[in-house]
């Protein structure tokens, strides 16, 4: 692995040269941040993100085709644009000596063509019907619940490809629950007035999609699927117990499994799921799939047949004629998410090709809108970065130099990988047939799920991607120990090459940061230096970083952004922890590149405010409330303003802003949570 020191790093890069910065105007603000979106009313101390966002929050509304909006949408908004114009180019020119763009073109034609859709009807899945109207024994329903993870119809138990988290230079088949039609079980399971109202609407949906299918007695069917689902429900393992690598990692051989989760024909399931042969597979939640393996035997198989007719129905239902779509639509988008309207059929296939062929529309995404200029100065921020990481390990005070040794070899194996793949996906057996949008749907998803069993038996595969470069996102994957910064990300709230440093550093610099500290918190540290599920911590060690852990668990279970439901600490625990500590990465990082010189003072704000202002920034979003209540009850982040909370963890944000005592974020020093 390249080292860079951090010196040799900020001289190559400094996040906004002077040079450029005197030329090129940025897109935000005077410096790179919109003070416009500020309201100077709320002390910085009382609440941080009304202080940076407040304004913007007031005046911005989000569009009816959203649950949410903020930075991160606005920037989805330009990739799915530029996206767009590069796909319905392939669709228009046929693309001519290019496949991949052809196969892009032809899918999307495909799934636009409302009128082709609308002709065929529901006969489009008659097939599917068909075979599941044809299941008469258990090990027929075993045979279809294990075909239908070749097409990514789910169903309770979900079978997918994973890096053998002890040994992971190995892959390995890994099993995990599934087959709810709501965000969570606690939907199922909770009795509050708004989740008993959703559980309602979602059994008149059930019912509403049968009828829309021709099937007769809807209502009791629907009352009898939702029953089976809500005993479902009451068996898997909630969100904060799936955080647990260690329990999570489950290897059984086949028999085992039989004998550990009977009323399911395991033979049958994994031979029609393709993985017959293996001789071990993870089950992440064996309490659940013995839970689940028992109600296959116990319910009736009429229920099942009608479970797997929903379950292909909503899968389906994009390429269904616009009654699926819309009844699809107002219980996954207005009732779960508080969506008004479903986004535009554009939109819809532009997501629907990223999902099928990402890498092939991805290829020419980045040629078109990344730089091999901007990859070289993200490269060399990342590895700025991965410096001050090694920095905080050797200052924190808590952890012994053993410990250290093994932190500093994991820090110095990660993997960064910036803007798009190395080697790009083939998708030459992709099969993709004009008029036929069913059909390529099933296509796509059994190409994914074959190539991802080609694995099985191979070399890890070091040069793959889970995100495609039109992702707004980032991610730091354990077995792998890499970090990875999607081409889309690259771009302002989060990073202007025009801004002042400062705001670079606290945008970019702590996303970055953020990632690299997945590798040591609560669930990545568990991990070691090749990735593999192992403890290298001495017992007191480990004592330590937990104490100070659950002290952010109890800070975050504090706050309530919907009255009666609370952030769940343990949940968000790994994300909050990475906010920390990028935070405090990113910050070392920045006063580092001033060279030991005063930053300079812009517009009335110095160095260490536009920071904090560049990190507020990035976290200008805003959530329905029935989009808030899914991500709370199911979603590892907090929301935006209680990510900007994490300042008050922070003592120089206390000095550049002049907090005290009294004001609503104040925490004394004893209780500011330090970790990294």
């Amino acid at each position: 692995m390249r080292r860079f020191t951090l010196l040799a790093a900020t001289a190559a890069f400094a996040l906004a040269s002077p040079a450029l910065a005197a030329t090129a105007k940025p897109q935000l603000g005077t410096f790179g941040f919109d003070t416009t979106g500020m309201d100077k009313t709320v002390k910085p101390g009382d609440d941080f993100f009304a202080y940076a966002n407040g304004t913007w929050a007031k005046n911005t509304q989000i569009p009816a085709d959203r649950s949410s909006y903020g930075g991160f949408a606005v920037l989805d908004d330009l990739s799915r644009e530029r996206t767009r114009e590069i796909i319905e180019a392939a669709a228009k020119s046929g693309a001519a000596g290019n496949a991949d763009a052809q196969r892009v073109g032809t899918y999307y034609s495909t799934y636009m063509d409302d009128a082709g859709i609308e002709a065929k009807g529901i006969g489009a899945i008659k097939p599917s019907l068909d075979r599941i109207a044809a299941i008469a024994t258990p090990a027929d329903l075993a045979r279809a619940l294990g075909a239908d993870q070749r097409i990514a119809i789910p169903g309770p138990f979900n079978v997918g490809v994973e890096q053998d988290p002890k040994s992971p230079d190995r892959y390995m088949v890994g099993m995990n629950q599934s087959g709810l039609g709501m965000p969570d079980r606690d939907y199922f399971l909770v009795d509050t007035p708004k989740f008993a109202d959703t559980r309602a609407k979602y059994i008149k949906h059930i019912a509403a999609m049968f009828t829309l299918a021709g099937m007769p007695n809807a209502e009791a069917r629907a009352r009898a699927v939702f029953d089976l689902e809500k005993d479902m429900a009451q068996v898997q393992w909630s969100q904060v117990q799936n955080r647990d690598p260690v329990k999570t990692y489950n290897p059984l051989t086949p028999a085992v499994l039989a004998t550990t989760a009977p009323g399911l024909d395991w033979a049958t399931f994994l031979t029609a799921a393709g993985v017959g042969s293996e001789k071990t597979i993870d089950v992440a939640q064996p309490t659940a799939f013995t839970g689940m393996a028992k109600l296959v035997s116990d319910r009736p198989l009429a229920v099942w047949k009608d479970y797997l007719v929903l379950r292909t129905l909503k899968a389906r239902s994009a390429v269904l004629p616009v009654a699926f779509q819309t009844e699809n639509f107002v219980f996954t988008g207005t009732v779960l998410s508080g969506q008004p309207q479903i986004q535009p059929r554009w939109k819809r296939g532009v997501n629907a090709v990223n999902a099928s062929m990402g890498e092939a529309v991805g290829q020419l995404y980045v040629a078109k809108y990344f730089s091999p200029d901007a990859k070289a100065k993200i490269d060399a921020l990342v590895h700025n970065l991965l410096a001050s990481m090694g920095q905080r390990i050797d200052q924190v005070d808590w952890m012994s130099p053993a410990t250290k040794t093994q932190a500093r070899a994991k820090l110095a194996t990660f993997d960064p990988k910036i803007g798009y793949p190395s080697k790009w996906r083939d998708y030459s057996k992709l099969q993709v047939v004009a008029g036929d949008a069913v059909g390529n749907a099933d296509r796509a998803a059994a190409f994914e799920y074959d190539r991802d069993l080609a694995k099985l038996g191979g070399p890890i595969d070091r040069t793959e991607w889970g995100m495609t470069p039109m992702t707004v996102n980032a991610y730091y994957n354990p077995p792998m120990n890499e970090i990875v910064f999607p081409a889309a990300i690259l771009q302002a709230p989060f990073f202007d090459p025009a801004a002042d440093p400062a705001v670079n550093y606290g945008a970019i610099g702590v996303v970055i940061g953020h990632e690299i500290s997945h590798g040591f918190d609560d669930q990545g540290r568990q991990y070691d230096a090749k990735g593999a599920l192992r403890d290298w911590w001495t017992p007191a060690d480990a004592t330590a970083f937990t104490a100070r852990a659950n002290k952010l668990i109890a800070q975050y279970d504090a706050y309530e952004p919907l009255p009666g439901t609370h952030i769940q600490g343990a949940l968000t625990l790994g994300e909050n922890i990475a906010d920390l500590a990028g935070l405090r990465i990113a910050y070392e990082a920045y006063k580092l590149s001033l060279g030991g010189k005063p930053a300079p003072v812009i517009d009335g704000l110095t160095g260490d405010q536009r920071f904090f202002f560049g990190y507020a920034q990035v976290w200008r979003d805003k959530l329905r409330d029935e989009s808030l209540l899914s991500r709370l009850t199911s979603d590892p982040h907090s929301p935006a303003p209680q990510r900007v909370y994490e300042v008050r963890n922070f003592t120089p944000w206390y000095d550049a802003f002049k907090v005290k005592p009294g004001e609503k974020l104040y925490l004394a020093p004893a209780d500011r949570v330090r970790i990294w």
